[in-house]
C-alpha cells in the first residue's frame, strides 16, 4: 500500500530540517534508552524520529507518552474509529509524519486502503456511513472552530457512550497537538519506509 495514497506531496506543512535534531543514543536519559530501541523493532526500523526527539525532555516524554497510550492503542474507541480520526487530523494538520505512521497503522487495524484515499474528502465525501461521517465531522469541527456543533454532538451521541466522546475529544486535541509540536520542531519522516506498512 502506498504511504501517500494519491496525495500531492505539496499539500503536506513540513520543514526541510530539524529545529531539534533527534538525539543519539548517547544522549538519551539511560533509562529512556531500551523503551527507544523498543520503538525502534516494533516499527521495523531505527527508533523514530518523534522519540529520539521528544526523548530530549524525559520529564514530559515519559507523561506523554503514558497519556499517549491511554489514547492509542488503549483506548475505549475501536481502533479503526481512532485510526479514522487521527488521519483526518494529520490532513487537516497538513502532518505528513503524523500521516505516514498512521496510514500503516490504520492499515493494520482494518482501515482500506480506499478508506484511507477517501479521508481527504472529509465528512461529506461518499461512502462513510453514519457513524464514520460524524467522527470525520467532529474532527473537522474542533480543528476549525475549537468545538463540536450541536448537531454532530446529537449524531455521535447515536453512536458512542459518554466515556467515549470524552475519549474523542481528548484524542482529536491530542493529535492537533502532536502535528503541531511535531511541525514546530523539524520532526522528520523517517524515509523510505517500507511500502507494506510492515
Amino acid at each position: 500500500m502506498s504511504v501517500h495514497p494519491q496525495v500531492d506531496s505539496s499539500h503536506w506543512r513540513e520543514l526541510e530540517t530539524p529545529r531539534v535534531p533527534p538525539a543519539r543514543p548517547g544522549e538519551l536519559n539511560p533509562l529512556l534508552r531500551p523503551l527507544v530501541a523498543i520503538a525502534g523493532k516494533v516499527t521495523g526500523g531505527p527508533p523514530p524520529n518523534i522519540f529520539t526527539t521528544l526523548g530530549r525532555h524525559p520529564r514530559l516524554f515519559v507523561p506523554w507518552l503514558i497519556f499517549a497510550s491511554r489514547l492509542m492503542p488503549r483506548g475505549s474507541l475501536p481502533r479503526v474509529d481512532t485510526e479514522l480520526v487521527i488521519l483526518r487530523v494529520a490532513w487537516n494538520c497538513r502532518s505528513r509524519y503524523e500521516w505516514d505512521h498512521h496510514v500503516r497503522i490504520g492499515a493494520k487495524v482494518g482501515l482500506d486502503a480506499a478508506a484511507i484515499e477517501r479521508i481527504a474528502e472529509g465528512p461529506d465525501g461518499s461512502g462513510w456511513d453514519d457513524r464514520e461521517r460524524g467522527l470525520l465531522r467532529a474532527t473537522d469541527e474542533m480543528h476549525g472552530d475549537g468545538i463540536v456543533s450541536d448537531a454532530t454532538w446529537s449524531q455521535l451521541s447515536e453512536h458512542l457512550s459518554h466515556r467515549d466522546l470524552i475519549e474523542l475529544c481528548m484524542l482529536i486535541g491530542h493529535y492537533e497537538m502532536l502535528a503541531m509540536t511535531l511541525g514546530s520542531l523539524g520532526v522528520q519522516p523517517e524515509r523510505p519506509l517500507p511500502a507494506n506498512g510492515g
